[in-house]
């Protein structure tokens, strides 16, 4: 049994540092610290596990792809950069090294709306694609 709840323990560690990864490398991203964005295999090179092992844990512990979650922050950062700053979606899109056309079919693939349909309205659809679409990557 203590095996069992060391595994589980490990688990929920691997997930805890990839949620907190995550975060640190948007905010490089947005302070200029980073200049690219890194995929879930560079993460978990990062984090020192596999991208096997990553995925799966992240998809045991939470029931989603590493990228659904990478995905939401990404979305969640965004929408707050369009609310609280003048940057626009072009802007925003070369801070976090998108290329702006791709970064706006991205954010509407997720959302349902554009970047400036967000920030006009200040809502987002009840049910978000991001909610319904499959991550097999």
């Amino acid at each position: 049994m203590p095996e069992n709840k060391t595994l589980h323990s490990r688990n929920e560690e691997i997930v805890t540092q990839f949620f907190d990864f995550v975060e640190l490398h948007l905010q490089n991203l947005l302070n200029g610290k980073e200049t690219e964005m890194f995929h879930i295999k560079e993460i978990a090179e990062k984090l020192f596990v596999s991208y096997g092992h990553l995925t799966n844990t992240v998809k045991l512990v939470t029931k989603h792809h590493p990228c659904y979650h990478y995905d939401y922050k990404i979305i969640t950062l965004v929408n707050d950069l369009l609310l609280n700053t003048e940057k626009s979606a072009s802007e925003i899109a070369r801070i976090l090294t998108f290329d702006p056309s791709n970064f706006v079919k991205f954010y509407k693939n997720l959302t349902g709306i554009t970047p400036t349909e967000f920030r006009k309205n200040k809502i987002l659809p009840k049910k978000l694609p991001i909610e319904t679409k499959k991550y097999l990557r």
